[in-house]
């Protein structure tokens, strides 16, 4: 059984600093999680609360049914992935992945058949018998993985484990790691403050900001409704665009052109748009674009501008340059309406019916 669960989950640090407050989440066994947010978020102070590393000022977490507020981190039942690696440098590979077990004294040939289908799966059995020198930085974070692995953990927790790696490697581990986990089926606790290395990986993201949850979804549903121009902004690349814009008369009003409907919205909101979402259109349906920059993506190209004195980025196909003028508009149910006080996301009637849907 290995569900987490948070309840009112806080930690304030001596002086009144407050590091992460009133967590409330769920995880069910066998769900890969992820936290993410900017450094400075709480994630990797919330996951350290999960393994006992750190205080728990406020709330419990529970894990396999078991409140872990005061109990060491080694009767908690996890294991954890570093970003460093904390390989014992004068051991071999072997002897790392069987450390934590001989440790707890398990019995000698458990220990083998453990370690031998770890390292099946992570296809580690040519390097068994090298010290970590001898290993490329991707072969040592398997490494790492598989310590964590041998222990049949109720939960893994993960914190920034490929932080250390160059961009190409970072691809192959995640899919290394999202297919590890879905074929052992542990529990699993991911941070990062990559937001592609978040969407690609888990089964539900949780957004942090300030140490406050700013949303909880899969990641599809993240992008596509954010809850707040926080999580509009962090998640997806390019950002979302945030524009200054006006409700009057049931419609969105963005430099003088009437973008789509608004429900029951009235006076200044903040108008999101994915850079996908925007198209050309005639003249007399959409805000006037001057191409300012060009980025060329290989795949595609994004083009910036200004509308109404704000910037505005699209995804375009080849054809345009740097100060050309074009007309983009967006479905409506491509608009994303925020208050501008809160941050909060506004439903808009377009929106409610897609949901009934």
């Amino acid at each position: 059984m290995g569900q987490i669960s948070f309840k009112s989950v806080g930690k304030t640090y001596a002086g009144g600093v407050t590091a992460v407050s009133d967590v409330t989440l769920d995880v069910a066994e066998g769900e890969f999680i992820v936290l993410v947010g900017p450094s400075g978020c709480g994630k990797s102070t919330l996951l350290r609360m999960v393994a006992g590393l750190e205080e728990i000022t406020d709330g419990e977490i529970d894990i396999a049914g078991r409140v872990v507020n005061r109990l060491d981190p080694a009767d908690r039942d996890i294991a954890m992935v570093f970003q460093n690696y904390a390989l014992y440098p004068h051991m071999t590979v072997k002897e790392n992945m069987a450390y934590g077990l001989k440790n707890r004294r398990t019995p000698k040939a458990e220990i083998e058949a453990r370690v031998a289908e770890a390292a099946r799966m992570l296809e580690l059995q040519p390097y068994l018998d090298r010290k970590p020198r001898a290993l490329s930085g991707g072969q040592r974070q398997r490494v790492a993985m598989g310590r964590a692995i041998v222990r049949q953990p109720a939960a893994f927790l993960f914190d920034e484990p490929l932080s250390n790696l160059d961009a190409k490697l970072r691809v192959s581990m995640r899919m290394e790691i999202r297919k590890l986990q879905r074929r052992i089926g542990t529990t699993s606790l991911y941070v990062t403050h990559d937001q592609l290395e978040a969407m690609t990986l888990a089964d539900r993201l949780v957004v942090l900001n300030g140490g406050k949850v700013e949303q909880i979804g899969k990641p599809l549903e993240v992008y596509h409704r954010p809850a707040s121009t926080f999580v509009a902004s962090f998640i997806g690349s390019p950002a979302m665009n945030l524009l200054d814009a006006r409700v009057e008369g049931g419609q969105v009003w963005l430099g003088g052109a009437a973008m789509g409907p608004a429900g029951r919205a009235e006076g200044p909101v903040t108008l999101g748009i994915r850079a996908e979402d925007l198209r050309p259109a005639p003249a007399s349906q959409g805000v006037a674009l001057k191409v300012e920059h060009v980025e060329e993506l290989g795949s595609g190209r994004v083009v910036h501008g200004h509308v109404d004195g704000q910037t505005l980025a699209v995804s375009m196909a080849p054809g345009l340059s740097i100060g050309d003028v074009l007309h983009v508009a967006a479905a409506p149910e491509a608009l994303h309406l925020f208050d501008t006080t809160t941050g909060r996301r506004i439903e808009t009637r377009t929106r409610t019916a897609e949901l009934v849907q």
